[in-house]
C-alpha cells in the first residue's frame, strides 16, 4: 500500500516552499519532489528533524531525526542520520526543484518521517566531513530559514 505526505514550508522570511513524499511499500525507496523558494542561490542543507514541533518556529523542531544514534553525514553514507537528506541547490532566482530518492527515511513503520519537520537551512551541508564536532551532527549547515511538518496526505 502505498503512502504519501506533504509538508508545506514557512519561514520568517521569504523562503516557502512545498515538499511531497510518496513511498511505494516498506521496501521501497521514498520519493521527495516540489519546490522551494525565496533561497539565496546555492546549496541549502536539507533535513528531517526530530520534532513535529513548530511552537517556537524552527528550532523546537530539535536535531535531526537520528533514531540508531548516528553521526551526520550524506544520504548515500551508511553512517548518516534517518534525516540526513544532503542538499537542495537553489538556481540563480533562488529557486530549488527537489528531486530526491532516499533508501534511509521511510514514511511507514517505527521509524516513519510523518509527523516530524522538515527544514531547508542557511548553508550547504558539509555532509559530515568538516572535520569537526558540529559537522557530525548539523553538517555545519548553519540556521533555520523555513520548515514544516510532514503530514499524511490523498
Amino acid at each position: 500500500m502505498a503512502m504519501k505526505a506533504v509538508c508545506v514550508l514557512k519561514g520568517t522570511g521569504e523562503v516557502t516552499g512545498t515538499v511531497y513524499f510518496e513511498q511505494q511499500n516498506e521496501t521501497s525507496s521514498v520519493k521527495l519532489s516540489g519546490e522551494i523558494t525565496g533561497l539565496t542561490p546555492g546549496k541549502h542543507g536539507f533535513h528531517v528533524h526530530a520534532f513535529g514541533d513548530n511552537t517556537n518556529g524552527c528550532i523546537s523542531a530539535g536535531p535531526h531525526f537520528n533514531p540508531y544514534g548516528k553521526n551526520h553525514g550524506g544520504p548515500t553514507d551508511s553512517d548518516r542520520h534517518v534525516g540526513d537528506l544532503g542538499n537542495v541547490i537553489a538556481d540563480d532566482n533562488g529557486v530549488a526543484k527537489i528531486g530526491i530518492e532516499d533508501k534511509i527515511a521511510t514514511l511507514l513503520g517505527q521509524h516513519s518521517i510523518i509527523g516530524r519537520t522538515m527544514v531547508i537551512h542557511e548553508k550547504e551541508d558539509d555532509l559530515g566531513k568538516g572535520g569537526s564536532e558540529e559537522s557530525l551532527k548539523t553538517g555545519n549547515a548553519g540556521g533555520r530559514l523555513a520548515c514544516g511538518i510532514i503530514g499524511i496526505t490523498q
